[in-house]
């Protein structure tokens, strides 16, 4: 990415001139020294404050000059934004293209993560359920968590461009997306956002009255998680507060009572955090494919504070993670199959995962980032579910027995 360095007395001249400041501050590479990325003006106050008698009009038409060619001069060695011409985007109408990519419709990694939570949470919450739910209960409300997943996460990514519409076009992975590059203004993407918020508000009103109370709280963390990368060096906790948040919803979707119920409170309590820490983890990795790009846009994340010791760190989180999945299950009264399953097969792909990726390699994180979701979240989710059926069938057979003896007790009566 090619910077542009202009003298400060220049920026100063350019202040009073007839540069509006919302135009020097959308290209901080024009300063000197770095602006903080979460108040772009903030650096030309600084500039202004210091006023100069001398009006140096030949630096300001330069000032103008380099502001004017950088709105339509692509930075070199970058290449400019290309229809789709294959996939799922090459399919749709030219116009409905723009907003396909906003909702990342073609990157769904981001939807299986947020609703890897929620299956969990179901899972563990149909063998406390009075009675216990039953296997197409547990799938139609898996499924229902499944559309609602989709639906939210598009709208979760329309926010974070949102706010991010000045930062994305200085980081090389981020340029071309639709309101980065012009294609949808911020004011169409704001009503698309109040659109796929009520489409979920649809999904959610399809589960038990309960439920609304319980996800309400999660929109807080949907619109604060783009600010908490200009304030904090870990805006991926932020996320997982915000992914993690199905962790929940399974529990009040089957009927189980999180209020009056200490087990099952304890139980989700124990997977959102699990869950918070999976999310920092595989969120570190994802960090690691802009760290270059977020330095100089001043952006904050765990893989620029963590850089030297990121695979310890992803240790860490890992054994967290897993020891509180360990919680989760205890206190749920899950048996062996879980602890084997989900606990053990975690241990296993989260190791190799952390052992095996190039922190280095954009293509690499991206690769583990993407089928990492499916082999850890997939061997939890087998060890959860296999858990749920030996205790659905072995219920089951106590039901069987149970009403077995009753016939029988009834016909000695008789």
């Amino acid at each position: 990415m090619r910077l542009i360095t202009i003298p400060q007395h220049a920026l100063r001249a350019a202040s009073r001139s007839h540069l509006a400041p919302s135009s020097l501050a959308s290209h901080p590479a024009l300063l000197n020294r770095p602006l903080k990325a979460s108040h772009p003006c903030l650096g030309l106050s600084q500039f202004t404050r210091h006023h100069s008698n001398a009006f140096h009009k030949s630096e300001v038409r330069r000032v103008s000059q380099v502001l004017d060619s950088s709105r339509t001069e692509p930075q070199p060695g970058l290449a400019p934004y290309k229809p789709p011409e294959t996939g799922l985007l090459s399919k749709l109408p030219a116009s409905w293209v723009p907003y396909a990519e906003l909702i990342r419709i073609d990157k769904p990694a981001g939807t299986y993560y947020l609703f890897f939570p929620c299956m969990f949470s179901t899972l563990m919450a149909a063998p406390m359920a009075m009675p216990m739910a039953n296997p197409l209960t547990v799938v139609g409300t898996t499924l229902l968590f499944f559309s609602g997943a989709i639906i939210m996460r598009g709208a979760g990514c329309t926010i974070n461009d949102l706010w991010d519409r000045n930062l994305d076009p200085h980081v090389a992975r981020t340029r071309l997306r639709p309101i980065a590059r012009g294609a949808i203004t911020p004011f169409n993407a704001l009503v698309f956002t109040g659109a796929q918020l009520f489409a979920g508000l649809a999904v959610l009103l399809q589960f038990p009255w309960e439920c609304f109370y319980y996800a309400t709280p999660s929109l807080l963390f949907v619109a604060s998680y783009p600010l908490a990368k200009r304030v904090t060096y870990y805006p991926q906790f932020v996320l997982g507060l915000t992914f993690s948040w199905g962790a929940f919803m399974g529990f009040p979707a089957l009927g189980v009572d999180l209020l009056h119920n200490t087990a099952a409170l304890t139980a989700a309590a124990c997977l959102y955090t699990s869950n918070i820490a999976w999310t920092v983890l595989y969120d570190m990795i994802y960090a690691h494919m802009d760290i270059k790009d977020d330095a100089k846009a001043g952006i904050k994340s765990i893989a620029l504070k963590h850089d030297a010791e990121t695979k310890q760190v992803l240790s860490g989180l890992a054994v967290v993670q897993l020891g509180l999945l360990g919680a989760a299950g205890y206190a749920a009264g899950a048996g062996p199959l879980f602890f084997i399953g989900s606990c053990g097969g975690g241990l296993l792909t989260l190791g190799y995962m952390i052992r095996k990726v190039n922190l280095k390699s954009v293509k690499d994180c991206w690769w583990w980032f993407v089928n990492g979701c499916w082999i850890t979240g997939g061997v939890i989710s087998l060890g959860l579910g296999a858990d749920y059926l030996v205790r659905y069938l072995g219920e089951e057979n106590v039901r069987e027995e149970s009403a077995s003896e009753n016939e029988t007790r009834q016909k000695q009566l008789a």
